[in-house]
């Protein structure tokens, strides 16, 4: 058994490519939403956050004899817990992390190292700010910008009731708040931004697959400051880029695994 933590668009794929090599696969997401469409695929998938303990526990139950780490680039804390459950399970740990960008310097584009950085700059920076980076660090940005005279703060996020309930309780107003899922077309890009008339926009770089060269280009073309969340530093050990290294690396490793 391989055990899988989903958290990006290509992962649900990378699944596949495993099951298809013969393998048998769990599947392991957050958000109901996520495991439908894992589901919708015939992959076999378990729903809600997962502590050290919890995942110990279901190796053990699942007799895995590898974990795969696909979850999303910023996704610190289940990349951590994901290493130490391995660990002391004593299965080997694999790291899947999407292709990162690599942006040409330009004048309106700054690349920051944190959520609480990106939100000093939109403050310093003005105008209508429009967030893309989800509700997870939402509170980081409204204690940063919100009562700000010379700030608009738009925040883009999945259409959950939480989202919305939080919205409420950090006093984001109703008109400034975007309930869309993605991924999002570069059209749809540039109608949002100007609808809100954005003058800054924040992101993460979580790489291609997650459209946000779309983003940043869309918005760099039609004069708007973008503020990039580059990704966590992490030392994963096994880490690949591409379905074909995480595949050699399986079969590899229980060829291993078959012949001890």
């Amino acid at each position: 058994m391989i055990f899988m933590l989903c958290g990006t668009s290509d992962a649900r794929e990378l699944a596949l490519q495993i099951r298809q090599q013969g393998y048998d696969v769990l599947t392991s997401v957050v958000t109901d939403s996520a495991a439908q469409s894992l589901e919708e695929a015939g992959l076999s998938v378990r729903t809600g956050r997962l502590t050290v303990e919890a995942m110990v526990q279901l190796i053990r139950e699942k007799n895995t004899s590898v974990f795969v780490d696909a979850s999303h680039p910023f996704a610190e804390e289940a990349h951590a817990n994901a290493m130490e459950a391995a660990k002391q399970a004593g299965i080997p740990y694999i790291r899947y992390e999407r292709t990162g960008l690599v942006y040409d310097d330009h004048e309106l584009l700054h690349v920051v190292s944190s959520y609480d950085e990106a939100a000093l700059k939109a403050k310093e920076l003005k105008g209508s700010v429009m967030l893309t980076t989800g509700s997870k660090t939402l509170q980081i940005f409204t204690k940063h910008l919100l009562g700000d005279p010379d700030i608009r703060l738009v925040a883009r996020m999945l259409p959950r009731l939480d989202n919305m309930e939080k919205c409420a309780e950090l006093g984001v107003e109703q008109r400034n708040i975007i309930a869309m899922q993605g991924p999002f077309s570069r059209e749809m890009n540039e109608a949002l931004y100007k609808h809100y008339a954005a003058t800054v926009m924040v992101t993460k770089e979580s790489g291609k697959t997650g459209a946000v060269d779309e983003k940043i280009q869309s918005a760099l073309e039609l004069g708007i400051h973008v503020v990039l969340i580059s990704r966590p530093e992490a030392e994963f050990g096994t880490v690949f880029d591409h379905y074909d290294g995480i595949l050699n690396e399986l079969n590899e490793m229980l060829r291993q695994s078959f012949l001890r």
